[in-house]
């Protein structure tokens, strides 16, 4: 089956390409495109590199929120963002090798919708939205309602990912994940937590261990209420076992080759007990 190709050079002329050929698969880094078209897992009849496309390789301040370009590399993010959005530094630092870091975007992670995509907890825990654009408009959509299910997300056929908007770390944020090891492995199961002090709320993010990434709402709303804001005194260890506790009734894992569900709930709950002590030890030591 032949795939034709496409190269637009600029954001108008890559709509009007996703207009026209709604059936094309986007490119940017190619790290998970071109590993299904290797194994032959994926024959798109249209490719669209999007490569050449500069306004979707860079990102910018906002209106207090960072607009990060669909096409902004994990290796970008580490270097040029870690002090802002430090919960989304920390993920990237574990996806793949130094040269998928350097080649791989954020955008990409979002488009495949994968479940184990190591961005999408750190984004669910900052409240980040997604910009979508196609010749019809632009719409945004809170991170939360963008997964519909595995690998599905609510883009349409004519859209393409644009941005991420991620309001910048007002507190401590932590990310943490279990596999065979740190980096260069899909994810048995993922969490990210950021503490927001100053309206006393907490975020969070949970990867690998549900159809989508979800937050795990309950703990957030207990830790808001049992965290102790104002004396930033030790974290009681009640308080970090109930959370951890929480954090895997929110999941809903399955069994599969990298692990079961019984133990996808046992460690989210060590991770999210974990994660929110070393994000109150950050605050605690900023106070």
């Amino acid at each position: 089956m032949t795939v034709e190709f496409r190269q637009p050079s600029t954001w108008e002329d890559a709509l009007a390409e996703k207009a026209a050929h709604p059936d094309a698969v986007p490119i940017a880094g190619g790290t998970d495109v071109m590993v299904e078209l290797n194994f032959d897992l994926r024959r798109p009849p249209v490719l669209l590199d999007l490569t050449r496309v500069v306004a979707l390789q860079d990102w910018s301040a906002d209106n207090g929120v960072l607009r990060v370009g669909a096409g902004v590399t994990y290796r970008r993010v580490i270097d040029e963002l870690g002090a802002r959005l430090p919960g989304l530094a920390m993920a990237s630092r574990t996806v793949g090798s130094p040269q998928i870091r350097n080649r791989g975007t954020v955008g990409g992670n979002l488009g495949s919708a994968s479940p184990a995509g190591d961005a999408h907890p750190p984004l669910l825990a900052s409240a980040a939205t997604v910009e979508v654009a196609s010749v019809r408009g632009v719409r945004r959509v809170p991170v939360g309602e963008f997964f519909t299910g595995p690998k599905r997300s609510v883009l349409a056929p004519d859209e393409l990912i644009a941005a991420v908007l991620v309001p910048p770390a007002d507190g401590p944020e932590q990310f943490a994940k279990v596999g065979t090891r740190n980096a260069m492995v899909i994810a048995v199961c993922s969490f990210a937590v950021a503490l927001h002090p100053g309206r006393s709320t907490v975020g969070t993010g949970i990867g690998s261990a549900a159809p989508t990434p979800v937050p795990a709402t309950a703990a957030e709303e207990f830790a808001a209420g049992a965290l102790d804001w104002d004396s930033r005194g030790p974290l009681d260890a009640g308080v970090a076992r109930r959370f951890g506790e929480l954090v895997a009734a929110a999941a809903a894992p399955i069994d599969d080759v990298r692990g079961s569900a019984a133990y996808r709930r046992h460690a989210l709950a060590v991770l999210g007990a974990r994660t929110l002590r070393w994000a109150w030890e950050e605050y605690a030591r900023c106070g």
